[in-house]
């Protein structure tokens, strides 16, 4: 009966927790905003997958923001033309200053993509333009493979989390939980030091993209 019970209590201190850190990672997703300040930025990078990303990437670097921009996880069958067709871009734009990158298939894949890109091209402050509800783990695998370079995040609302009732929404609350799963077992991998597949096409055998690596060009 003792054995039962304490097997009980664990079941119910990991619910807690799990439950705890869930709404943690929920309330600071909901409270990310768009930088104040962000002239300083040597280059942008944004990552595939949710709706309206490189369109803000684009705004920004036509306002100023950053030398270079890269568009991370592309589907290895969209060109630059598809993308440029499907957004604001322009033909000058997409000659000069546009990277397309076919390699990432997932957010580790991206970290390695991005870190690989900084290094060729020697840049130091990077703009990460993503989902918010990607921003934590994009973050965290970014500083894992690449803690030299300053990431600043740039959010792109998936919703209005800070005042919608997204708890009773089933779409939103189940990509929110999924993320959170994706979040958390990133942090466990990084506290365990355990080695991870780089994510990339060049390392692996093509596999499905994450849920939050649309295929640009074929949504």
């Amino acid at each position: 009966m003792r054995s039962v019970s304490l097997v009980l209590l664990c079941l119910f201190l990991i619910s807690g927790l799990a439950v705890g850190g869930f709404l943690r990672f929920a309330e600071e997703v909901a409270m990310l905003e768009p930088p104040a300040a962000i002239s300083e930025t040597d280059a942008i990078v944004v990552l595939t997958g949710g709706s309206h990303r490189i369109d803000h990437a684009i705004r920004l670097f036509n306002d100023g923001v950053g030398d270079r921009l890269l568009i991370s996880g592309v589907n290895p069958l969209t060109t630059g033309n598809q993308i440029k067709n499907m957004t604001s871009g322009s033909d000058a734009l997409f000659e000069c200053c546009v990277d397309i990158g076919h390699d990432a298939i997932d957010t580790i894949g991206n970290a390695n993509e991005t870190a690989r890109w900084i290094r060729e091209h020697g840049f130091s402050r990077v703009l990460i333009v993503t989902s918010d509800y990607h921003i934590p783990r994009s973050l965290l695998e970014l500083r894992r493979v690449d803690p030299l370079t300053t990431y600043t995040a740039y959010p792109v609302a998936f919703g209005n989390l800070k005042t919608e009732n997204w708890l009773t929404k089933p779409e939103v609350l189940r990509l929110m939980i999924g993320e959170y799963s994706k979040y958390a077992w990133a942090r466990l991998s990084e506290v365990a030091g355990t080695r991870t597949a780089s994510g990339l096409r060049t390392d692996q055998e093509p596999s499905l993209p994450e849920d939050d690596m649309v295929q640009v060009g074929t949504e």
